[in-house]
C-alpha cells in the first residue's frame, strides 16, 4: 500500500519512515501544496498525510483508492471533508499532540496583556521611567475570563488560569455543563461571555457555523478594557472588524497566533498595533509536541491501513450515516 505526504514543515521524517516502513507500507513524501500539481502524486495513495496543501474536491475526484486523509494537526480546514466523505474517506487529525502548548501560548498572552508588558517594555526602552504608559491596569483576580468553547485546549487554560483566582465562563453548545461546574467553570452564552468578560480566549474549530463568530457585533458588546485572545483559526474572528475595534478603542488589545490569511503580510494591521501581541501561528510548538505529532501521524496511517477504524476521525459521524 502507498501512503504520501504532500508537504511537512520538519526537519526531517524519519519517524513516519521508519513506523510506515515497518507495517510493509510505500512512503512517498513531496513539498507540494497546489491542488492541480497534486493530483498525479496522490491518485494511487491509500493514504495522504498533509499539512498546508490544498487537498480540494478536485483532487479528492481523482482518488482511485484511497482510505484516509490526516492532517499534521488538529484544524482540517485545508481538506474539503465533504468531498471526502462522499469518497467514503476517512479525515483524520491528532487534537492531542500540542494542546499543553497551546493553553500556555493563550495563558502567556492573557498575561502579557493583562499587564500591558509589550506596551510597557516599549516605552522603557524609549526612556520612560514608571508606569504611566500602562494606565490603567486591573488586578487579575478582579477580572473575569471567558472561554469560547470548552474543549481539550480551554480546560487546560481553565486549570492553569484558576490559580490566579479570577471567575471564569465557558461558551460551548456541546459542552457538559456538569463537567464545566465541577472545574470551578461557569456555563454561560456567548453574549454574557462577550459583555462579562476581561479576557476572551477563542477555542473553537473553523467551520461553516464558527466562521466570523466574533465580529463587529461581538466587539461592540465588549467592555473597552477587554483584551481578545485568539489560538484557534483565523477565521473565526472578522480579522477586519477586529483591527476596526483596536482602533476605535472598543476593546483595549489582543493576543493573536492565527490570521485570516497565512502567511501573514508585512502589511496586515496587527504586526503594527502597539496593543496586540502577534505570533506566527506557533502556538503548538515545542520539541515533544513535533516528535509527538509525527509519531501519532504514522501509527494513525498504519492503524487504518490495517483495517482498524482510526482513533481521531473528524467525519466519523457522517461516514456511518
Amino acid at each position: 500500500m502507498l501512503v504520501v505526504i504532500t508537504d511537512y514543515q520538519y526537519d526531517n521524517i524519519d519517524a513516519e519512515r521508519r513506523i510506515i516502513g515497518e507495517a510493509g507500507f510505500e512512503l512517498r513524501d513531496y513539498q507540494v501544496k497546489d491542488a492541480k500539481e497534486l493530483i498525479p502524486l496522490v491518485k494511487d495513495a491509500d493514504a495522504i498525510i498533509t499539512q498546508y496543501s490544498d487537498v480540494s474536491r478536485e483532487v479528492i475526484g481523482q482518488l482511485e483508492h484511497c482510505k484516509m486523509i490526516i492532517k499534521y494537526g488538529i484544524g482540517v480546514n485545508n481538506i474539503d471533508t465533504k468531498a471526502a466523505t462522499e469518497k467514503g474517506i476517512y479525515v483524520c487529525n491528532v487534537p492531542d499532540y500540542g494542546v499543553e502548548e497551546v493553553s500556555d501560548h493563550a495563558v502567556t498572552m492573557m498575561l502579557a496583556l493583562g499587564k500591558k508588558m509589550q506596551i510597557l517594555e516599549k516605552a522603557f526602552r524609549q526612556g520612560d521611567w514608571g508606569y504611566a504608559s500602562t494606565m490603567p491596569l486591573y488586578r487579575l483576580r478582579d477580572c473575569t475570563l471567558g472561554l469560547v468553547g470548552f474543549g481539550r485546549i480551554p480546560q487546560l487554560v481553565a486549570k492553569k488560569m484558576a490559580g490566579f483566582g479570577l471567575p471564569i465562563l465557558a461558551y460551548d453548545p456541546f459542552v457538559d455543563e456538569e463537567k464545566a461546574r465541577a472545574m470551578g467553570v461557569r456555563p454561560a452564552d456567548l453574549e454574557t461571555i462577550l459583555r462579562e468578560s476581561d479576557f476572551i480566549s477563542v477555542h473553537v474549530p473553523l467551520n461553516e457555523g464558527t466562521r466570523h463568530l466574533i465580529g463587529r457585533e461581538s466587539f461592540e458588546k465588549m467592555k473597552k478594557t477587554a483584551f481578545v485572545v485568539n489560538t484557534a483559526r483565523g477565521g473565526v474572528i472578522d480579522e477586519k472588524a477586529l483591527v476596526e475595534a483596536l482602533n476605535a478603542g472598543e476593546i483595549a488589545g489582543a493576543g493573536v497566533d492565527v490570521y485570516e490569511e497565512e502567511p501573514v503580510s508585512p502589511d496586515n494591521p496587527l504586526l503594527h498595533m502597539d496593543n496586540v501581541i502577534a505570533t506566527p501561528h506557533c502556538a503548538w510548538y515545542s520539541e515533544t509536541a513535533i516528535t509527538t505529532l509525527q509519531r501519532k501521524v504514522a501509527e494513525e496511517v498504519v492503524n487504518v491501513l490495517k483495517g482498524n477504524e482510526p482513533f481521531n476521525c473528524v467525519n466519523r459521524g457522517e461516514l456511518k450515516r
